[in-house]
């Protein structure tokens, strides 16, 4: 990641702060396009997750500095319809766990795994309780986990650190992870180099491993194997954050350099699904009904938007 892209993240951080103490009310509002859900006391939401069986929203907030061992994370579940069903169902204050910066969120089975700076967190789906933590060795900023057709566990390290005066700096630990389904094996490097470009979003199924790139602007597809081919190459004018896998084949991805939400279809086609959205980070699919899950990071607010066909 370059020094001055590093420079607009850190100006992002400190506005979505500031910005975080002003909220506290409760509001859901309808627009024409959906629901935006603001002033409900987010704190720099980074991922929106869909959980199908409970059909809640879960919400991950830094609150903090992405790299800040403070304990002070949290994870909000929403109802679909925009309100609130508790702000702090997992809440870094608890004695039983700690959640410093909780960033992208999977499900397996009843496991809900959270990317948290050096280690996956992990909790029970429904009743929140901890169930074990997975720390990675020479890593800096674990931001995103997926699972595979499989049930392996897929983790980005975006390679970014404290710079020491607040701010982020490349740490040169970039790379991509993959741990498998059984307990106690040994988890695999699929891909790993400090010239990866800040892989950050990831998402895994029929059509394989693909990883969006803060850094570079790129999207890359991984092989098993972890050999790599490019699906978009890197340009300065993108900045890239969550993607998401559609049934009909195709993805979406979030770009925060144009505040866009983009879809690629099957054939390619690529259009616009959402604009103007400031920093829009790891955003989520509802499937169930058809919709586009974004959070503002900037702005401590979630975005419910109807994908259409």
């Amino acid at each position: 990641m370059t020094r001055p892209r590093v420079a607009r993240l850190l100006a992002t951080l400190t506005t979505a702060a500031a910005l975080g103490a002003c909220g506290g009310g409760d509001q859901a509002v309808s627009t024409a396009t959906g629901i935006d859900i603001a002033d409900v006391g987010f704190m720099t939401p980074e991922s929106v997750l869909h959980d199908p069986v409970a059909d809640v929203y879960l919400v991950s907030n830094i609150n903090g500095h992405p790299t800040a061992e403070d304990d002070n994370g949290f994870i909000s579940r929403i109802t679909p319809d925009g309100q609130v069903e508790n702000l702090r169902w997992l809440d870094g204050a608890s004695p039983s766990y700690f959640l410093h910066a909780p960033k992208g969120m999977a499900i397996r089975g009843d496991t809900l795994f959270v990317a948290d700076i050096e280690c996956v967190r992990m909790f029970h789906r429904v009743n929140g309780t901890f169930e074990g933590v997975l720390c990675l060795d020479g890593v800096t900023f674990l931001n995103d986990v997926a699972i595979g057709p499989e049930g392996s566990l897929f983790v980005t390290d975006s390679g970014l650190q404290d710079d020491g005066a607040g701010g982020l700096a490349p740490s040169g630990t970039d790379a991509v992870y993959r741990y498998p389904v059984r307990e106690g094996l040994q988890g695999a490097t699929l891909a790993k180099n400090p010239n990866l470009g800040a892989p950050n979003g990831i998402a895994v199924g029929t059509r394989g491993i693909f990883v969006v790139t803060f850094g570079s602007g790129e999207i890359m597809a991984l092989t098993a194997m972890g050999d790599k081919t490019t699906v978009l190459p890197a340009s300065p004018n993108r900045q890239l954050d969550g993607i998401v896998f559609l049934a009909d084949g195709g993805f979406l991805f979030s770009n925060w350099a144009d505040s866009t939400v983009y879809r690629v279809g099957a054939d390619g086609a690529v259009t616009r699904v959402v604009q103007n959205v400031a920093a829009p980070a790891d955003i989520g699919l509802d499937a169930t009904r058809n919709r586009l899950l974004i959070p503002l990071f900037m702005d401590n607010k979630v975005l419910i938007r109807e994908l259409g066909n």
